[in-house]
């Protein structure tokens, strides 16, 4: 038996201990610090830039909803350094914005992860940004702790941001949020956005507009967000437009948020709204019908009782989305289109002119990419108008509308 002690005299080796190894230490298995050295000098260190990006991770994401179909990590991350950099809202220095993007494609919506808090803080001003032809939304991801952040950097975006460079209103995240913001729904798809937001700016002017458009086509899809500058429009619009007739659609006008309710200090509500459509039917009548935009009606409407917009039928049917401009400038192309859009007219009554405008050079042309095709009679216009409307011709879907005979005459081809 060895002495108690003799594990500490310096080259005595335990029983069953190969000279020379490190001895083992009581009550210790055998692997337990599998590390060369000291007991705590080997361990892993973390580098102390990791363990700063984990903690400011939460302030550094930004949440991105409603994205095209087509868009990925790569495209994103590139849109949003860009843009970053377009509107002066790069403050870590030169090189892209964006370090990571994760996307969920089947519901549409990233998060991308910027440099800096203060480059995700100034991100934000980029709610409502159009991104391959749709607006997409900026927001905090559900994970931001704001009392957190806020010892990190900036929790609001830089005053000092040009929005303007990338089609951005300071304050107005395109048109959108907040218990003011209208959903305006049943807009006939023929209206173009310059009409429908003359119709909306005839109450006010607009802090923010967005028309939803297909994002295939580029078609309208029938119903609009908007803002107003002044709120106490807002229920004013609402009483006036909700339930208006145009054409054969119904205007629905409410507040988009499921709880917002009309402000109660608004008690004469109603009373403004027929008001406001006595204005306009009195603008209407002092400029004569058919002949105004939606400052009074867009071409061929006119405003009825009780303030009912109705289409007027005439003798000139407008093709909309007919032809692209890039087919009508070789002359052979435009000949054929146009014997081929005459042919399938005349199905309807006796065309007695047809007018496709075509591209002059570099000038502007009005009425570009339509077909105006005037009748010798109502009835002919009217089987046209309602046998044309959403038929395709050459990939596009048709939209067919009565055109105001005057304008038509005056070779005003703006509708």
């Amino acid at each position: 038996m060895a002495p108690s002690n003799a594990g500490a005299i310096p080259g005595v080796a335990m029983p069953g201990q190969l000279p020379g190894m490190p001895q083992a230490m009581p009550n210790v298995m055998p692997g337990a610090f599998p590390f060369p050295g000291s007991q705590f000098g080997a361990f892993p260190t973390v580098p102390m830039q990791a363990m700063t990006q984990q903690a400011t991770r939460h302030a550094r994401r930004i949440y991105v909803g409603g994205l095209p179909p087509l868009a990925n990590e790569q495209t994103i991350a590139a849109f949003f350094s860009q843009v970053m950099a377009a509107i002066g809202g790069n403050t870590a220095g030169p090189g892209d914005a964006v370090v990571n993007v994760y996307i969920n494609h089947e519901k549409k919506f990233a998060f991308v992860e910027m440099r800096s808090v203060e480059e995700a803080s100034n991100a934000m001003a980029l709610n409502g940004i159009m991104f391959e032809g749709m607006p997409v939304r900026v927001r905090r991801p559900t994970d931001y702790n704001p009392t957190l952040a806020a010892t990190l950097g900036p929790s609001q975006p830089s005053p000092h941001l040009n929005l303007a460079a990338v089609g951005l209103t300071p304050g107005c995240s395109s048109g959108a949020d907040g218990p003011d913001k209208l959903f305006v729904g049943g807009v006939p798809y023929y209206l173009t956005e310059t009409q429908i937001k003359e119709l909306l700016e005839s109450f006010g002017p607009l802090r923010g507009f967005d028309l939803v458009k297909d994002w295939e086509t580029g078609n309208s899809k029938g119903y609009a967000f908007c803002v107003y500058q002044d709120p106490a429009v807002t229920d004013v619009v609402c009483a006036a437009l909700n339930g208006l007739k145009m054409g054969d659609k119904t205007l629905t006008v409410r507040r988009a948020s499921a709880g917002s309710e009309p402000k109660a200090d608004h008690p004469d509500v109603f009373q403004q709204a027929q008001q406001q459509i006595a204005i306009q039917k009195l603008a209407l009548q002092a400029a004569g019908a058919g002949a105004m935009g939606f400052g009074g009606l867009m071409p061929g409407y006119t405003m009825g009782q009780a303030g009912a917009v109705t289409e007027v039928p005439t003798k000139v049917v407008s093709l909309n989305q007919l032809v692209s401009v890039d087919d009508l400038r070789d002359d052979q192309e435009y000949a054929d289109i146009y014997d081929d859009i005459k042919e399938e007219c005349s199905k309807f009554g006796t065309v007695t002119k047809l007018v496709i405008p075509r591209p002059e050079g570099g000038s502007e042309v009005a009425g570009l990419g339509k077909a105006f095709v005037e009748y010798s009679d109502i009835e002919g216009a009217r089987k046209a108008k309602a046998s044309l409307h959403q038929r395709k011709f050459a990939g596009n879907s048709v939209i067919a509308a009565y055109y105001p005979e005057d304008k038509f005459q005056r070779g005003e081809l703006d509708g």
